[in-house]
């Protein structure tokens, strides 16, 4: 009796862990670093995320202490890269001071300091340090706040206002994110317009227009109604309460401030937290794994950021012609799904959509159809929308993937022959915009079966058109249209018109390549637009984005090297395999991939390659390599995510493999690795039930069954899988040789003594950046850096060297070899040759003398500066020999794409 007891406890307390998954969940994964998540609370794709703004460039808003915190807007992303978006409708709690008449709304506000911070699912809150406590959590439209404000008789109130108390709550709806001093900033958000009344003692209303940002779109508006339980006077932009305890909601609307108050929901703050959590619980608790406590904040965490974005605004469409009854044509009814921030499907159509399409199939069918509905209403389907804007597209034109995955997997309630429609716009049409939406590039692809160099992102571009060609040719085929299905399935066949087989690089053979409009390789290419310098540059595999004076979207593969993308043929793996000369030597070729360095887990170009060997009859090494990158990049710390999340992308891809299941998005299967996790069950869509089992103590992958059948290429298909049933692992001890990748180069040239610390602020293309160089010697090597690039040049380039080294800096402690030319400061040849006859030559271009002046610095030291201007194109620099080097210390008129300062 005694251990009958003891086991029905025992199995009370597992359901009770397990009927509260959501508490697994950790928000504050990936918040720190690279991840960029956003740590505040928000709904399963929830139009509002409210929290603090730490100054305006975090792209979540939030920052860890003891950045201070500007206050509290209503919208932003999560794990995004690029240029900030959203931020609006900001709120800040505060103490009434001596002079706060003064006080004026616009930015900046009214900055506080944290002394503590409490962040959970659906939860934030934090202590400031003048006592004021405040509380968040949210419904999909609508923020809740509690501000919990200290005894009104610990201060004192100004003379000159006469309010009961100094409890105050600043609202500016000036605010975003992304500001910049400097007007019309690419990627940063401009203000257009804002204004806010109030109504009555308890409500405020008004509404904010911003435009720009990421996705350099139109102007977005956000209208806003703002309701408090306790009464208010106010005085401008400050409301005043007698309370110490105020409740606030803010409902938001992308249509009217109508609807932003019929979006405030009746419910109290404990009671929409507990909705909250209980809708997540419903969702999270599709899959109940069975493991650490490390793996569930992992994998829990993991869904829960791919289901932030993108976001639900069904009703929410700003620009919709109503019907005479009220209704809307295109996002009303029964297929009237309305989503925006897909930002951007380059990242998502890979894992997140897939996993969505597992985990919640209507939310994927509603998404599906919002592209459509947006292709309806504006002409093309986006590959990346913001503010309900498209814009902006990095490669393909990958909704196709996205409807094709759908359709291979066979959600219901979609309009594929309108699909196919839109997909055919895309693959025939150039857009007039063709960074907005749609193809770039359209014609050169179509005529030559390839984007020559010189048109932006020339290689994944043709990649990635071959592989949307594919997807067209799928759905195509499945609607009975067979004359389109042939056409495009050879033109999926495109990326071989890049691929150069007698390429070898690093002991690997075979690579997508540049090659020009006349069909000529291009082992040199030219970088720039100056129409009297022709600087060219070597290309080689693992050339990285571009020389810094050009804009990085413009280069031949976007975020990513030929390395990468040369592996990354999804549609076309078997081809892949023979071009690189079949299964022997492309095995020899993923090996060298992964010990030499070349994958990057933090891109998404990189996600399938660890699974490659699946085509060469090796799951036991996909799984090896999975299981190594998993173990080295990835944790539960608040640095845990190795990139940016991208809208859930990188937590999408360590879900999927965290269950052993992989899928190939635009397939109708998943490829099977050892899981990470001993035993999980998934309750299917279809109400059936999937059991997932690891039998042995190995960490191997040994072999694979379903419902009790061996499955001999360690895949299944999603039909199958669907079936429900037990899908069993068999393990093995792994004797595969570990080896680390990714690891940055360190270099030794005896003492280093760093002797000159700098930035460089420059303009590129309309936008402006900030760079940290710094200087050390080591030995007879120069070690200069730059951004997070180390520069090892030779104490003979410093002293002779005749053009710049216009290798672009990098963010991920990026090392080059053999640099030759100079970096922000020329030779001293080219000094002493300027000093004697007044000029100098320098990237075959002759440089003049037009004046010389003196420059006192501020210890009193003084310089020549030395003016001079290039013959050929009008371009000038300003030359000071500071710290020992000859700096280039301004440059302006550069037809380039550059103009810089440089300053201690």
């Amino acid at each position: 009796m005694r251990k009958t007891f003891l086991a029905f406890i025992c199995t009370l307390l597992t359901m009770l862990v397990h009927a509260q998954v959501w508490q697994h969940v950790d928000p504050r994964i990936g918040s720190v670093g690279v991840g960029r998540t956003f740590p505040g609370p928000c709904m399963p794709f929830g139009m509002v995320k409210p929290g603090p703004d730490c100054g305006v460039l975090p792209n979540a808003g939030w920052a860890p202490m003891p950045e201070p915190v500007l206050g509290f807007s209503q919208t932003h992303v999560s794990g995004t890269g690029g240029g900030q978006k959203y931020g609006n409708v900001l709120i800040q709690p505060f103490l009434s001071v001596e002079n706060a008449d003064t006080l004026s709304y616009a930015w900046p506000t009214y900055p506080q300091q944290r002394v503590s911070e409490d962040i959970s699912l659906g939860y934030y809150s934090t202590v400031y340090e003048n006592g004021i406590r405040t509380e968040i959590t949210t419904a999909e439209r609508c923020a809740f706040y509690r501000f919990h404000y200290p005894t009104p008789n610990t201060h004192h109130l100004t003379p000159n206002i006469q309010h009961p108390s100094p409890n105050t709550l600043f609202i500016d709806v000036t605010h975003f994110l992304g500001k910049d001093s400097i007007p019309n900033l690419r990627e940063r958000q401009q203000f257009v317009g804002a204004d806010m009344k109030m109504v009555g003692d308890h409500e405020v209303q008004g509404y904010t227009s911003v435009r720009g940002g990421w996705n350099n779109g139109d102007a977005y508006t956000v209208f806003f109604s703002l309701l408090t339980d306790q009464p208010f006077e106010a005085d401008g932009n400050r409301l005043f309460f007698c309370d110490t305890l105020v409740n606030v909601k803010i409902g938001i609307s992308y249509v009217s401030t109508e609807q932003a108050r019929q979006n405030i929901l009746s419910c109290g703050f404990d009671e929409q937290l507990a909705r909250l959590r209980n809708t997540w619980e419903r969702e999270l608790r599709k899959i109940q794994i069975e493991g650490t406590e490390q793996q569930r904040r992992m994998f829990y965490t993991a869904l829960y950021h791919t289901m932030l974005m993108p976001v639900d605004k069904t009703g929410e469409y700003p620009r919709e012609e109503k019907q005479l009854d009220g209704s809307s044509p295109l996002f009303g009814g029964t297929r009237g799904a309305y989503y925006d921030d897909y930002y951007a499907i380059w990242d998502t159509y890979r894992t997140s959509s897939p996993l969505l399409t597992l985990l919640c199939p209507d939310r994927q069918t509603d998404i599906v159809n919002s592209l459509l509905n947006i292709y309806q209403r504006e002409g093309y389907m986006p590959d990346a929308r913001s503010g309900d804007c498209n814009g902006r597209t990095q490669g393909g034109s990958n909704a196709e993937v996205v409807i094709a995955d759908a359709m291979v997997k066979g959600l219901q309630g979609i309009d594929y022959e309108l699909a196919l429609e839109a997909m055919l716009k895309d693959a025939t049409v150039a857009p007039l915009d063709d960074e907005k939406e749609g193809r770039g590039g359209l014609a050169e692809y179509n005529r030559l079966g390839y984007i020559p160099y010189r048109i932006d992102r020339a290689g994944n571009r043709t990649i990635e058109y071959a592989f949307n060609d594919y997807c067209i040719a799928v759905v195509a085929q499945k609607l009975g249209r067979e004359d389109i299905y042939e056409k495009y399935i050879r033109q999926s066949q495109n990326w071989k018109n890049l691929w150069r087989s007698d390429y070898e690089w690093d002991g690997m053979k075979g690579f997508i390549m540049p090659k020009d409009a006349q069909g000529k390789w291009l082992d040199s290419v030219p970088w720039g637009y100056s129409k009297v310098y022709h600087p060219t540059i070597p290309y080689t595999p693992t050339t990285k984005v571009a020389p810094w004076y050009l804009p990085w979207w413009s280069t031949f593969f976007y975020e990513a090297t030929s390395e990468e993308y040369s592996l990354s043929i999804p549609h076309d793996i078997p081809g892949l395999i023979q071009a690189c000369g079949g299964k022997k030597e492309f095995r020899k070729r993923l090996d060298l991939f992964f010990e030499k360095g070349y994958y990057n887990v933090a891109n998404e170009p990189s996600f399938l390659s660890p699974c490659l060997y699946h085509w060469i009859d090796r799951p036991d090494l996909s799984t090896h390599r999975v299981h190594q990158i998993v173990s080295f990049y990835y944790s539960d710390e608040p640095d845990g995510l190795p990139g940016n999340d991208d809208s859930g992308a990188m937590s999408s891809w360590l879900a999927f493999h965290m269950m052993g299941l992989y899928p190939n998005a635009g397939h109708d299967y998943y490829l099977l690795n050892l899981p990470m996790v001993p035993e999980y069950t998934f309750q299917l869509a279809n109400g059936k039930m999937l059991h997932v089992v690891k039998q042995g103590d190995g960490e191997g992958f040994k072999r694979v069954s379903f419902n009790g059948k061996r499955l001999k290429d360690a895949r299944i298909t999603h039909a199958q899988l669907m079936e429900g049933g037990t899908l069993v692992f068999e393990t093995k001890k792994d004797k595969t040789k570990t080896v680390r990748f990714m690891v940055p180069v360190v270099i030794r040239c005896g003492e280093l003594k760093s002797f000159a610390n700098y930035n460089i602020h420059f303009t590129l293309n309309r936008q402006f950046r900030t760079w940290p160089v710094s200087l050390t010697w080591g030995g007879d090597t120069l070690m200069l850096t730059c951004k997070e690039t180390l520069y090892p040049i030779p104490r003979s380039e410093v002293e002779h060297a005749n053009k710049f080294c216009w290798l672009s800096p990098q963010t991920d402690e990026t090392f080059y070899e053999n640099v030759k030319g100079t970096f922000c400061f020329i030779s001293f040849d080219a000094l002493r040759s300027l000093q004697s006859s007044g000029s100098f030559v320098y990237d075959d271009i002759t440089w003049r003398l037009v004046d010389q002046q003196e420059q006192t610095s501020a210890n009193g030291t003084t310089t020549s500066v030395y003016h001079v201007r290039a013959d050929v194109d009008g371009t000038d620099m300003w030359i000071a020999l500071e710290d020992g080097l000859p700096w280039v210390v301004e440059m302006r008129n550069n037809p380039l794409g550059i103009d810089w300062k440089l300053l201690p």
